[in-house]
């Protein structure tokens, strides 16, 4: 099970940024993306329609206190914080299928840090946590078939392509 954590989610500034994250999430196997900050009732409902559409179970959760989460989740999964100033992530052993990603906007208070069981770095340079978060899930190598879907999109070299499977 791999869910992802975003931290401070900030109202209109990262609607976009955290909707992406949400995309990147499931494309890449997580099941769920849980985010701090401000509640966000319409990203929710964006990443909802998405679902139901392309299929999955991917789920979206906000939750008011990232700290106390933290301490909920740490005796049940492996903590990864995805950070420029972690560890390089080629060299991350695989070993638990159970994980919780933590991506930031903000600057991250140290805690995180402290809290993780894993500080992991993509790269050496300023880096978006979207960029961050789709390397990494591509690295764990999770491969993510979904179903109930009502639209497939068909791999094309030039035009756009969506199969409705609603009307077959």
């Amino acid at each position: 099970m791999i869910e992802v954590l975003r931290l401070g989610h900030r109202l209109p500034r990262d609607c976009r940024i955290t909707t992406h994250c949400c995309l990147v999430a499931r494309a890449f196997g997580a099941s769920k993306l849980y985010y701090s900050g401000q509640k966000d009732k319409e990203m929710e409902e964006v990443i909802k329609k998405l679902v139901k559409d392309f299929g999955g179970k991917f789920h979206v959760e906000y939750i008011e206190d990232e700290f106390k989460f933290l301490t909920t989740k740490k005796n049940k999964t492996n903590i990864i914080h995805l950070t420029m100033y972690g560890e390089d992530y080629k060299k991350f052993i695989k070993k638990e299928k159970n994980y919780l990603i933590i991506i930031g906007g903000s600057k991250v208070p140290g805690i995180f840090y402290k809290k993780s069981n894993f500080n992991i770095s993509i790269g050496d340079q300023p880096h978006s946590e979207v960029s961050a978060l789709g390397i990494f899930l591509e690295f764990l190598n999770l491969k993510k078939f979904f179903k109930n879907n009502i639209k497939k999109i068909i791999p094309s070299k030039r035009n756009k392509k969506i199969l409705n499977l609603k009307s077959l």
